[in-house]
């Protein structure tokens, strides 16, 4: 039975994990994407969205807290600066983990995390489809035909 197990301790003594964790959220904050393998993406996840809601609401309490865990001071000022601006109306899932096939040496399964917001791509499509809806009945648009020029010129 796995009760009480959520934790993925990825072969790691806590505090080894806890800074790992703490460094690959800092790098995320810094450069907005990180390639690493699918477990360590999925801890990363459980992190650092928790400290992306508590930067929604800047206070110094919440950089208190955030700033204990990720234990940079730039990473924490980048993160309620502009990551949580851009965030701001997302009610949560900022990150998204793409599976990028296995590594050459190991094998290992490796994957790409990357903020939401930050992906130009994605959020083009979104923004183009973001069109109103119209029905297929009505058909083309009505045509208008000019007036017939009378004779009362001539």
């Amino acid at each position: 039975m796995r009760h009480g197990k959520k934790v993925n301790h990825l072969g790691r003594q806590t505090a080894h994990r806890k800074a790992m964790l703490a460094n690959m959220a800092c790098s995320l904050i810094e450069h907005k994407r990180i390639n690493t393998t699918v477990a360590k993406a999925k801890a990363l996840r459980g992190f650092l969205e928790p400290m992306i809601t508590k930067s929604k609401n800047d206070t110094t309490h919440n950089r208190r807290i955030v700033f204990s865990r990720l234990r940079q001071k730039e990473a924490v000022t980048e993160l309620f600066r502009d990551v949580a601006a851009k965030i701001g109306d997302r009610p949560g899932g900022y990150t998204r983990i793409i599976k990028l096939g296995n590594r050459l040496g190991d094998n290992a399964d490796m994957a790409m995390i990357e903020l939401v917001d930050y992906n130009e791509i994605y959020n083009a499509d979104n923004k183009a489809k973001k069109t109103t809806r119209r029905s297929r009945r009505g058909g083309s648009a009505k045509t208008v035909t000019p007036p017939v020029a009378s004779n009362e010129e001539e």
